[in-house]
């Protein structure tokens, strides 16, 4: 698989999200998740993104494990911090750095965190001076080795790449979720800065299995949280309504039948979509089971899509998903 520089690490394109081995996914057994991360590994994936409140530090604790057991794999692990705590600018400040980052550097059995990402802060910790020099403090110090911000909104990320010690933004951004494309993603490049892109499938709609009928579990965040009520919405089938979503996946299968390279999966479509946008450094899908993980990984190799595929991922955001979603984020 073909690997890009992340700070100074080389990265595979094609990453793994981790949020599904913590919580919020449904039920995932402790083996599963050890398959999962080693399926990766074989398939060639090399970047691990994961967070402290990913099952409260489950995930972290099962990549960390996994990481011991890789020492000589060439393997970087990014976690996140920020959100044991109300998102509230005044809970962002250097003691809760501190203390969140030292429990992150526990659970994963690191000194150092090779990238560590503010977690969806608010605006005004982004635009903060003194979010910065508690950063750099934990770099200089030897915490952490670099660190980003995880963003919500194209503004945020544009604030956040404006700052010279930042070594990474990592973003939604999947056919469903076309803004970054305007700013965010030639920024970056002009700053030197990663994107690591998170949501790649828009929560599973763009794999195209869905249709009306589907039904999750009570603890998957695709049933609690379709209007918001427990974490930004956006998280949640990039924020599109759900009927409208099934039907705009079901619109990117037809597209992907028809333009993409024979035997190509829409999922691995989305997927090389993404890794596949000037800019963009690594893309995180999630998975729950190898199988899964197999084919994300696999979605490394795709060959480029053609012109005609990127023409009507374009179509179909604005006769669908554009005015949903565009001016939100």
């Amino acid at each position: 698989m073909e690997q890009r520089t992340l700070v100074t690490s080389p990265v595979s394109v094609v990453g793994l999200g981790t949020w599904q081995l913590g919580a919020d996914w449904g039920e995932v057994s402790e083996s599963d998740a050890r398959d999962v991360l080693e399926a990766s590994a074989e398939a060639g994936v090399t970047f691990y993104d994961t967070a402290d409140v990913y099952g409260d530090g489950r995930s972290e604790k099962v990549v960390g494990r996994f990481l011991a057991a890789h020492p000589d794999a060439g393997l970087t692990v990014a976690t996140k911090m920020g959100r044991r705590a109300e998102q509230l600018p005044e809970n962002y400040v250097a003691a809760n750095f501190r203390r969140w980052i030292d429990r992150s550097r526990t659970n994963l059995g690191v000194d150092t965190v090779d990238l560590v990402q503010l977690h969806c802060p608010p605006s005004a910790t982004i635009d903060d001076d003194r979010t910065y020099d508690a950063l750099d403090a934990l770099v200089e110090d030897g915490s952490i080795a670099a660190y980003g911000v995880s963003v919500e909104t194209a503004a945020q990320a544009l604030s956040a790449i404006a700052r010279p010690h930042v070594a990474s933004v990592q973003i939604i951004l999947n056919a469903f979720r076309l803004k970054p494309l305007d700013e965010v993603l030639p920024a970056a490049q002009a700053a030197g800065v990663g994107i690591i892109a998170r949501v790649p499938l828009a929560s599973g709609l763009l794999s195209g299995r869905y249709d009306r009928e589907t039904t999750f579990a009570p603890d998957d965040h695709r049933t609690y949280n379709r209007d918001g009520s427990a974490f930004d919405v956006g998280e949640t089938f990039s924020g599109v309504d759900f009927e409208t979503g099934v039907q705009a996946a079901q619109d990117f299968s037809r597209l992907v039948a028809a333009e993409a390279p024979e035997g190509v999966t829409p999922a691995q479509a989305a997927i090389a979509w993404v890794w596949q946008q000037p800019g963009v450094t690594t893309v995180i899908p999630g998975a729950r089971n190898t199988e899964q993980a197999r084919a994300n990984a696999a979605a490394g190799a795709v060959a480029t899509l053609g012109e005609d595929f990127l023409a009507g991922v374009q179509d179909l955001y604005d006769a669908r998903i554009r005015p949903a979603v565009h001016d939100r984020w």
